[in-house]
């Protein structure tokens, strides 16, 4: 049977405990664990060897080689698919339906505007050392993950909590020494609008438990402490830390720069975020808006508690199998580099008489006929998602341990605006215009996006279209921008196509369909531009430093089952990027009776 999954990084897949993910052994690894699955090897129903397995072993493609298992820095799904069976948060991820449900956290209470959550930890939750994992720790590994210094490319995450993003970026507070207060960012917001009964409220004086719960938290005698006060207070005027930065907002503002003339620039601390370990199992997270999606962010990666000892102790050494402590249902064994990740039962874990499988070896593998041809050959029991080339479908499709099934993800491309000629929005129209999207989802079996919402997913929202595909009127834009011959037409030759590179990652299919694009361009504009494909861990580190010309393939994959989950990307793509959205063989291979 082959399995896949509604949002990212095969979430429903690499589901491990079995109190919340018996399915496991259905939806997952079919024969591996459960008896009576000797169908022939030659049974052609099936593209894969279906031989009752040797051991409790699931052999498993991950994709290339991660560039770190530290989950709070990496933001690719070949490293989210090991994190997964590493760590675990507050919440996971139901296997059917992604929704978020009871890990670490027994239970939580969300107040009536949905801006506070309180947390009810489980008391045996253990590290793989045998240490407790406390609300303390929690506390620890969100404030580390938001420390700039830590480099988390998945922080945003947690910018719904109060002053996460502040610190993150290391913005700064206005305090007036004299007074002693701290400037409000109530009193300069435009117009002085914001009413009380307009903020949420986690901003507004604390009440009572009963007044701000639908469902009152046990024990909520001590649950009005300093830190909850200071979390209830209307919020801080948050600036810049850069000089530079601070004066374009003060210039617009006469009023806001008077009032901060002779004041102190106070730097956000970790501790000013809105995180607090109310005793050592309730935790309390206070956002600065209503975010009733915010429970469904629990299970990402980012959250997943971490030890803090081990990482003060070895420093970037801590996640080598040597150091390495873990919070799931699993350990690392061994890290092969290049070659494999191996995981193997945590005892310790508080839900570990469920966890059905004794070890999981991850290969880091990318090149998808090669994943197709260790599968076939029974090498493998599952690959993730997004593997089979487009020429296969036709032919894999029909098979039992074939699925495909609908996932809310985006494949989109970068332009480097920052210099070459990509800096000319002509020249991106241009390039985005000259690309046949309907001719490359026809091709890869997907359907092309008009909107950063994807339809069907999320139903409802708008479906707004993008530039259309037309060829000439891209040529003429190039013109514009300067690459024209005597009569003024576009003339390719003039087209310096050296200062243009593509460059991607090699996983899954993106190699195909940077071809594919190239392709378009060569065959539209007549210009030849090259690719340059690189190592995932070197890949995303040039793409976040902007260390290529032109043009990078990049990807978005849902984190949790609300809208929401695509505004990020949607805040800074708009409309200079070639995307459209895979609907379908978004899918991985299992073994099936």
């Amino acid at each position: 049977m082959l399995t896949s999954n509604f949002l990212p990084q095969t979430l429903t897949e690499m589901s491990y405990s079995a109190s919340r993910l018996r399915t496991l052994s259905i939806t997952l690894i079919g024969c591996l664990i459960v008896a009576g699955c000797a169908a022939s090897a030659k049974n052609s129903i099936f593209f894969g060897k279906t031989e009752p397995p040797r051991d409790n072993i699931l052999r498993y493609v991950s994709g290339s080689e991660p560039e770190t298992i530290d989950p709070q820095i990496p933001n690719a799904q070949n490293e989210a698919r090991i994190c997964l069976a590493l760590y675990e948060g507050l919440a996971e991820y139901d296997p059917k339906t992604s929704e978020a449900i009871p890990a670490l956290a027994e239970r939580w209470e969300v107040n009536k505007d949905s801006s506070e959550f309180v947390f009810h930890l489980r008391h045996d939750g253990r590290f793989s050392n045998g240490d407790p994992i406390t609300a303390r720790d929690f506390v620890y590994t969100i404030r580390r993950g938001l420390t700039p210094e830590t480099g988390s490319r998945t922080a945003s995450f947690a910018y719904p909590i109060k002053y996460a993003q502040a610190f993150n970026e290391s913005d700064v507070l206005v305090f007036d020494s004299a007074t002693k207060i701290y400037l409000l960012e109530k009193d300069f917001e435009e117009g002085n609008s914001q009413t009380l009964a307009a903020m949420p409220l986690s901003s507004l004086p604390f009440k009572s438990i009963a007044e701000e719960y639908p469902v009152a938290p046990a024990g909520n005698s001590a649950m009005d402490t300093a830190f909850h006060q200071f979390m209830h207070s209307p919020a801080r005027l948050v600036l810049p830390k850069s000089e530079k930065d601070r004066k374009k907002i003060l210039d617009k503002n006469p009023k806001l720069n008077n009032a901060v003339a002779g004041k102190q620039f106070v730097p956000v601390k970790a501790e000013d975020v809105g995180v607090e370990a109310v005793d050592d199992y309730t935790l309390r997270i206070s956002l600065s808006q209503p975010a009733p999606y915010f429970i469904g962010m629990m299970p990402h990666q980012f959250f997943r508690v971490l030890h803090q000892k081990t990482i003060e102790k070895f420093g970037p050494a801590w996640t080598d199998a040597a150091n390495i402590v873990t919070s799931g249902p699993f350990k690392l064994e061994s890290w092969k580099y290049y070659d494999r990740i191996v995981v193997t039962r945590n005892p310790m874990y508080w839900d570990a008489g469920n966890v059905k499988l004794d070890k999981i070896i991850f290969y880091l593998l990318a090149e998808n006929t090669t994943m197709m041809s260790l599968y076939k050959a029974g090498e493998l029991d599952a690959t993730y998602n997004h593997t089979v080339p487009s020429a296969w479908l036709d032919v894999i499709g029909p098979l039992k341990d074939f699925m495909d099934a609908p996932e809310a993800a985006i494949d989109y491309y970068n332009f480097n605006t920052t210099k070459g000629p990509t800096a000319d929005v002509r020249v991106r129209k241009a390039l985005n215009m000259s690309l046949d999207k309907k001719a490359l989802a026809d091709w890869r079996h997907v359907k092309a996006l008009t909107a950063m919402t994807p339809d069907g997913i999320f139903p409802g929202y708008p479906q707004p279209k993008g530039d259309p595909f037309d060829p000439e009127k891209a040529k003429r834009l190039l013109a514009e921008a300067g690459y024209r011959d005597g009569a003024g037409n576009f003339d390719p030759k003039k087209f310096d196509a050296t200062e243009i590179e593509l460059i991607t990652n090699p996983d899954s299919n993106n190699l195909s369909y940077a071809e594919f694009i190239l392709a378009q361009w060569k065959q539209n504009l007549g210009v030849t531009i090259q690719l340059r494909p690189m190592e995932a861990k070197t890949f995303f580190k040039a793409q976040s430093a902007l260390d290529y010309k032109g043009v990078s393939r990049t990807g978005y994959a849902a984190d949790y089952t609300s809208r929401c989950s695509t505004k990020p990307i949607a805040q800074s793509i708009i409309s200079n990027v070639i995307n459209y959205w895979l609907r379908l063989n978004n899918c991985c291979w299992t073994r099936s009776p």
